[in-house]
């Protein structure tokens, strides 16, 4: 986890990215409605690719809640529609190929794998209330049953 990550409690950073298949999202064009924004290293991954799924097979869930739900990567957007199509994800994917949000959020650091240390996204979710103010994070999130959990903290959060 980064020094900079955001906490529970502070205003999440506003951002415009675009979408995979879609027009460019907005976050302050979603208030009031719930958002969960999922960081993911890579697409295409074993971990990513089985996180993607997961909050695809909850979507309609989510939706019902009138929560959104995004994953954000640096892949582009190229990369991204191959990865929904390969794995028919109904997730949407946000490309922020210069890094500035994953900078903001402070999911971006350093990260260390067999004994490599390099750059990259920290595995992070977070969720956003109604009021623009980050209501949850999961860092360093492991993925078996994360999902779950997240629409747990949303249903929570709506009052459902």
């Amino acid at each position: 986890m980064t020094d900079n990550m955001l906490k529970t409690g502070d205003i999440a950073p506003d951002f415009t990215l675009p979408q995979d298949g879609g027009a460019p999202v907005t976050l302050s064009d979603l208030t009031p409605a719930p958002v969960v924004l999922y960081f993911y290293p890579k697409d295409n991954t074993p971990g990513c690719t089985t996180e993607a799924l997961d909050f695809s097979a909850l979507l309609p869930e989510f939706r019902a809640l009138g929560a959104h739900v995004f994953g954000v990567s640096k892949d582009s957007l190229k990369k991204h529609e191959n990865f929904r199509t390969k794995q028919d994800l109904s997730v949407p994917l946000l490309s922020d190929a210069d890094g500035d949000v994953c900078e903001r959020y402070g999911v971006w650091g350093e990260k260390k794998n067999y004994g490599r240390t390099y750059m990259g996204i920290t595995r992070t979710t977070f969720l956003i209330g109604s009021d623009g103010k980050v209501a949850q994070v999961w860092p360093k999130v492991k993925v078996k049953g994360h999902a779950d959990e997240v629409l747990a903290a949303t249903r929570a959060l709506v009052g459902a």
